[in-house]
């Protein structure tokens, strides 16, 4: 072949990055391919909280990824453990036991020596304090699985990765599509066409790994693969992933894998823009509702607010707020529980209101008034007050009676002053994609890897069915982006070597 690159990789968000990374360990040339202009960089790690998933055993595990942990800090925590066994548990249950065996097993055992080799490349951690714990006593005790984020949160995560992927040599051209791929007359893929500030040119690779993310900023493929409305939710992300490595690798044979008509949401606020705000990133999500009540604009509850730690429901949750009037739904708490909403409620940007009588609060939020006096009367009536509260377990203080019961964290809802958020449906990615190996290598439908193509990120399709465990996506898209970079890596030196 024409002198070219070892590694070409598409996309420059975390599982790209981490692909590039690994790669780079491996052979002597990378190039990542960026959709967007510079400024714009980091996908849709950029918007995200930073909250990483992954599997521990205990304090050492944890220090392990966070070394500069000071002694105090270790003194007022309880992280207790999150086994591998607990992980993979997570992964069946919350998707209907439909998760590819092979592939969820590989995220599980993967996940603590990825997060390893990521701090040892210099990506610094932190414990989650602010979202993922509460004060019980002297300690603070972490809850859900996932109790590490990114220092910086997705912003963090994002500049920290490119540092890392800079330092160790790798290209980055932004402002470039990647179009088409280019195969050799066996059918190996043998480098790629991209359209580029110049105009279209053809770059030779031995190997390319597709890290472009899935295709819900394309209103067109929500709309035929989600289903109708899809088209008019808001993108919590980037503008630019809109399918194209799927697209690309669908057109040179691959087997199409996954949940296509289901994806990953969350309550948004009702007056974000369309895309992402690079200032407000990830601040438009609304996920304290476990500790009130969520009503659309009749007053009416719809969802089981405590039904599980919000990790575990936020994601269904998000889509359920489609199918509710104008796609319109609010977050409706008291006094009592203000101390424990995330700060994300109180950006200045947040449609919100607050009132001293229920009345007022639906009059200022445009909800039907005495449908919410009525649902919050009847649900104050069903409360189980022999039950104690307490929000860093699953307490079973639950309702009874109800047409819609809260099955944990059922609080009272009658002091004074009250707080409503307006939310709507927030797509954050697709869960459709491709199918790969153990190896990362995309596959046909005979199962037969196609030579050269590699896929990591949100286009692996078989992960995800219907919803999944918080803060698995980000360790997903690292586990998978180090394998498939390190497999194009070695199969590109081994061409290089013929």
């Amino acid at each position: 072949m024409a002198e070219g690159y070892d590694v070409i990789v598409v996309g420059a968000g975390n599982a790209a990055l981490s692909a590039a990374i690994s790669a780079k360990e491996v052979c002597d040339s990378v190039l990542v391919i960026e959709k967007a202009p510079e400024y714009f960089r980091g996908g849709n790690t950029y918007f995200t909280g930073g909250l990483i998933r992954f599997a521990f055993n205990g304090i050492d595990d944890i220090k392990s990824v966070i070394p500069d942990m000071s002694a105090s800090e270790e003194a007022s925590v309880e992280v207790g453990s999150y086994t591998e066994n607990q992980f993979y548990d997570d992964m069946m249950r919350v998707t209907h036991g439909m998760s590819d065996p092979e592939l969820a097993q590989i995220l599980v055992g993967q996940s603590l020596p990825t997060m390893q080799w990521l701090r040892s490349k210099g990506v610094r951690f932190v414990l989650a304090f602010g979202r993922q714990a509460f004060k019980d006593g002297d300690k603070f005790r972490f809850w859900g699985g996932a109790i590490i984020e990114a220092v910086g949160a997705g912003k963090g995560l994002s500049d920290q990765q490119f540092e890392v992927a800079q330092r160790a040599g790798v290209e980055v051209r932004y402002s470039t599509q990647a179009v088409d791929l280019i195969r050799d007359d066996m059918g190996r893929v043998c480098g790629l066409r991209v359209l580029g500030p110049g105009g279209y040119s053809d770059i030779p690779a031995r190997s390319v790994v597709l890290a472009c993310g899935g295709f819900e900023a394309n209103a067109e493929m929500r709309c035929r693969y989600l289903g109708q409305g899809w088209e008019l939710v808001k993108v919590r992300g980037i503008p630019y992933n809109t399918g194209d490595g799927i697209r690309m690798a669908l057109g040179a044979g691959a087997q199409s894998y996954g949940h296509w008509s289901s994806c990953h949401a969350v309550a948004w606020d009702l007056n974000a823009p369309p895309f992402g705000d690079r200032t407000v990133t990830e601040l438009f999500q609304k996920h304290s509702y476990p500790f009130g009540l969520i009503v659309n604009l009749n007053g009416e509850r719809f969802v089981d607010e405590g039904a599980d730690f919000r990790n575990y429901t936020y994601v269904t949750y998000g889509r359920a707020l489609l199918t509710q009037p104008q796609g319109t739904a609010f977050q409706i708490f008291d006094e009592k529980v203000k101390h424990l909403l995330r700060e994300e409620y109180w950006i200045p940007q947040a449609t919100m209101a607050q009132a001293n009588s229920i009345q007022e609060l639906a009059q200022k939020l445009d909800i039907n008034p005495e449908g919410l006096s009525r649902t919050i009367r009847e649900y104050n009536a069903a409360v189980r007050r022999d039950i104690a509260y307490n929000p860093t377990i699953k307490d079973g203080r639950c309702t009874q009676g109800l047409k819609v019961n809260k099955t944990n964290w059922a609080q009272l809802v009658d002091t004074p002053p009250y707080y409503g958020w307006a939310v709507t449906t927030g797509i954050s990615f697709t869960f459709g994609g491709v199918k790969i190996n153990n190896r990362g290598q995309i596959v046909t439908n005979s199962q037969e890897p196609i030579p050269g193509l590699y896929a990591a990120g949100e286009m692996v399709g078989g992960l995800f069915y219907y919803n999944y465990p918080g803060g698995s996506g980000l360790s997903a898209g690292m586990v998978f982006g180090r394998l498939s970079g390190t497999s194009a890596a070695q199969d590109a030196m081994k061409l290089k070597d013929v």
